[in-house]
Order: C-alpha cells, then sequence, then structure tokens
C-alpha cells in the first residue's frame, strides 16, 4: 500500500507570518527611508559627478606672520600663482625699497620672482611662472621717465608671467605709478603701460594695458 505522500497528499499550510514580525519588517523599512530623507540623497541608478573635490590649499604662508627683518634687510611683496590667481607673499631682500635705485629694486624683485618657493611656500600652494633667463635694465634714450626694459618683449611671455612682473612692479613705491608700471622690450618698440587690477590677479589669462607709450 502506498504511503499517502506519494499520491501527492497536501502539504501542511504554513503557518501565517505573527503580527509581531510583520510589525517590526515594517519598522525597519521605514527607518531606512527615514535615514535616506534625513541625507537628504536621492536614489539614483544614474552616476552622479559632484565634481573635483575643494582644494585645501590654503594660499597663506606660516612666514605671513613672521618678526620683522634683520638689520640692513627689508621685506618686500610679489606676486606668486596659487590657485589659479595671484597671490602676495612677503620676501626679507637685504635692499631698501625706500633708499635704492629703482633699477636695483626692478632687479632684486625680478629675482625673487624667478627663486623657486620655499618649503613653506610649496606646501601653500605656491609657484612661479617667471623665465630663469628673464633680466631687467632701465630705459632707453628716448623712453618715458620709469620705463623698465626686458630682454624680452613682455607680451610674448607667458601670461601668468607677465601678470607677476607686472603686479609686483606695480605695487612697488619706487617702479609703480597709479597702479600701473611701464614695460618694454629689448628693441625699438615703445614701451607700454601694463595696469595691475583685480583681474589681472584673478584672471591670469588677461594682462590690462594702457597702450603704447610714444618715444619722443
Amino acid at each position: 500500500m502506498r504511503s499517502e505522500r506519494a499520491y501527492g497528499a497536501p502539504r501542511r499550510a504554513r503557518p501565517a507570518r505573527s503580527p509581531r514580525r510583520a510589525v517590526a519588517a515594517l519598522a525597519a523599512v521605514a527607518a531606512c527611508a527615514a535615514l535616506a530623507a534625513g541625507c537628504g540623497i536621492r536614489s539614483t541608478s544614474v552616476p552622479v559627478d559632484a565634481g573635483a573635490a575643494p582644494s585645501r590649499m590654503p594660499c597663506r604662508t606660516a612666514s605671513a606672520q613672521a618678526t620683522a627683518p634683520p638689520p640692513e634687510s627689508v621685506s618686500v611683496r610679489i606676486y606668486l600663482v596659487c590657485a589659479s590667481q595671484l597671490v602676495t607673499v612677503e620676501r626679507t631682500v637685504e635692499v631698501d625699497e625706500a633708499r635704492s635705485d629703482p633699477l636695483l629694486i626692478a632687479q632684486t624683485l625680478l629675482s625673487e620672482l624667478q627663486r623657486e618657493p620655499d618649503s613653506d611656500e610649496r606646501r601653500a600652494g605656491f609657484t612661479t611662472d617667471v623665465p630663469a633667463g628673464l633680466r631687467v635694465s632701465g630705459a632707453h634714450k628716448g623712453d618715458p621717465e620709469g620705463t623698465l626694459r626686458l630682454n624680452e618683449q613682455p607680451d610674448d611671455l607667458p601670461a601668468e608671467a607677465l601678470a607677476q612682473v607686472v603686479c609686483s612692479y606695480a605695487d612697488s613705491e619706487s617702479l609703480g605709478s597709479g597702479g600701473s608700471v611701464l614695460l618694454g622690450g629689448p628693441g625699438n618698440y615703445a614701451p607700454r603701460g601694463y595696469l595691475c587690477t583685480s583681474e589681472t590677479k584673478s584672471r591670469l589669462g588677461e594682462v590690462p594695458t594702457l597702450g603704447a607709450i610714444g618715444l619722443s
């Protein structure tokens, strides 16, 4: 005699889920939904580009709060590149900007612009684009007073480098006038007036000029 199981006897029905377990499951789902809503994040199957991570470069060095320079030295300000803009950095040099010849001051500032940032400046994110071979000399015969001549045409320099030179010179009481500086190249081309503005510092691709200065 075959057993009833072999002939497909009906299986016992599963016991119904207890109300307590059902309530617990619903509470778990509600908690997950609350967490997602609290974070303000919508679930999505499409990848989202949140953009680049914010830069942590402070563009500020510890030496910015340094003490007064030693005797026979003076603090000067130059402009370096940091976070795609120009930011001032103070350097200590052995030249008195209030008493020295303007050309000597121009040469000193240019040397500081060409010098590689120190470790403190590098950690803060500073760099320089001024070429090592750039030189500055005095005015040619017939140039307006205050003209500085570079061994390269200013407009042939990288935009960042020219902006660094223009703003560093324009900020110097001995070299700049009204936030501008007169620069020329090695040839007989007339010098041009270059203006350091807020746009010059924040948009390095644009260096405002005041136009060519006619030679007498």
